[in-house]
């Protein structure tokens, strides 16, 4: 039986509503990162609990050892597979705000688009999963398979807390499949399913020459400079094709298949609008690939951020007395991040130079994610797309890393579905942050057609 007969009319008479609904949501400013806007975060909780409370589902705000978790349950379908959905309420700080055209948190449409932070990042994403079943509930009184929600206040610091969560409430979190509604289409008007993620290997090197920065003039040529040694090290990274040099980086990396290849290469990527969007005058990397196999099916290495001496207005003639910089790895399956942080330590400890001190620190890591594209759920979820958007979706992957997708492998054993309903260009973490509201509706469809795909289907 199709029941969407019954739900889609209902998505059309409550659109309106469930704009409203998410533009309250959006005027809290829940960063999670700036302790100020704790009572943010708590009435960000307590909107999203209320939501659930509504429409009878068991619901509960939880306590962790940073920001709560919102938690929420439909477990009445007999003999039907059982859903686990992320999402998180926190956002990332609204910094530089001059440059937004209206305020964060006001949210304002413009051009068929609603600006706000955490528009697309990820409160209007996760708000489609919770209309989706609230049109369930309103229409049919029930849902055509179980239902969890996990919603976290701390995605945007790195969820700190949420894998000791996730173990110690492992059974009530147990689940055939989960879904994260976080990234995006692969353009405007061609919806996708990302089946691949790339891992994150992190660090930090400190290097440390003279005990305070000293007089170049009388000093220099003296001494090893650690800025002079810190550049050393980092050009030592890549060779001239782009390659990485750091030792074992390419053992066991699982190739391209040329079936993926081809796919990718018939995907109408704009090369040059992809340029112009980031404001270079040329594309670069690892020679053999193109963009988008560079983008999500290779490995990588990248310095995020670089300290050292004097950047003030001016000159000023020192020998800096410390360097450093933070350098991540972007991997592809089959590679440990383990592995890669101990060829990264070879390299940098080889090429350091004497009379440095070095110092390698390792943050957040996690291994790279790929679910087979044929799985029952994979393509329930195609169909689901179909029916929301009216395209078949294209399957791609995605060159960052979620890591809570790892951990529910780690810990509850089960392949995550990526259905992003954003656009690349939607300025996640950046000012003027968006989300179409046609996107917004549309997958609301499309959530409320994949409970119906999923049920029945042997997931896991």
């Amino acid at each position: 039986m199709n029941h969407m007969k019954n739900i889609i009319p209902y998505l059309e008479t409550h659109a309106g509503r469930f704009e409203e609904e998410l533009k309250n949501l959006l005027r809290m400013a829940s960063i999670s990162t700036d302790p100020e806007h704790q009572s943010d975060i708590e009435q960000a909780a307590h909107f999203i609990h209320d939501q659930f409370g509504k429409i009878g589902f068991t619901t509960e705000i939880m306590a962790t050892d940073g920001h709560p978790v919102v938690y929420a349950e439909w477990l009445h379908a007999n003999n039907q597979p059982t859903i686990l959905v992320y999402g998180h309420y926190d956002v990332q700080p609204p910094d530089p705000i001059d440059l937004w055209t209206t305020p964060p948190f006001e949210p304002t449409e413009r051009n068929g688009n609603l600006y706000a932070r955490g528009a697309t990042d990820d409160k209007g994403q996760l708000f489609t999963h919770i209309k989706a079943v609230e049109s369930w509930i309103k229409t049919e009184g029930s849902l055509p398979v179980n239902i969890k929600f996990l919603i976290e206040g701390e995605e945007e610091i790195g969820s700190p807390n949420l894998a000791p969560f996730i173990q110690q409430h492992r059974e009530q979190l147990s689940c055939d499949i989960a879904v994260i509604s976080d990234t995006s289409q692969f353009a405007p008007g061609i919806p996708a399913i990302t089946y691949g993620l790339r891992g994150l290997a992190y660090f930090e090197l400190s290097l440390e020459g003279p005990q305070q920065d000293l007089h170049s003039g009388g000093f220099g040529g003296t001494l090893t400079n650690p800025a002079n040694a810190l550049a050393k090290i980092i050009s030592a990274l890549h060779d001239e094709n782009g390659s990485i040099t750091i030792p074992g980086f390419y053992d066991d990396v699982l190739e391209l298949s040329k079936d993926e290849r081809q796919k990718w290469s018939q995907l109408p990527f704009d090369e040059k609008g992809y340029q112009d969007h980031m404001g270079v005058s040329e594309l670069f990397g690892e020679k053999g690939f193109s963009t988008l196999e560079r983008k999500w099916g290779r490995p990588t290495c990248d310095v995020n951020g670089l300290y050292s001496g004097y950047s003030g207005e001016g000159s000023k003639t020192i020998v800096p007395a410390k360097a450093g910089a933070k350098i991540s790895c972007r991997l592809v399956p089959h590679r440990d991040p383990k592995a890669i942080a101990q060829g990264f330590k070879q390299l940098v400890s080889e090429i350091c130079p004497a009379g440095i001190q070095l110092s390698i620190k390792e943050y957040h890591s996690s291994p790279a994610v790929l679910v087979p594209v044929d799985s029952s759920a994979v393509q329930a979820a195609a169909r689901a797309i179909e029916q929301g958007f009216g395209k078949w979706p294209v399957f791609m992957r995605h060159g960052g890393t979620i890591p809570v997708v790892t951990t529910f492998q780690e810990i509850l054993n089960v392949d995550t579905l990526l259905l992003g309903w954003g656009y690349p260009d939607d300025n996640t973490h950046s000012p003027n942050e968006k989300f179409c509201l046609a996107s917004f509706h549309n997958g609301i469809r499309a959530s409320a057609s994949l409970w119906q795909e999923l049920a029945g289907e042997t997931l896991s």
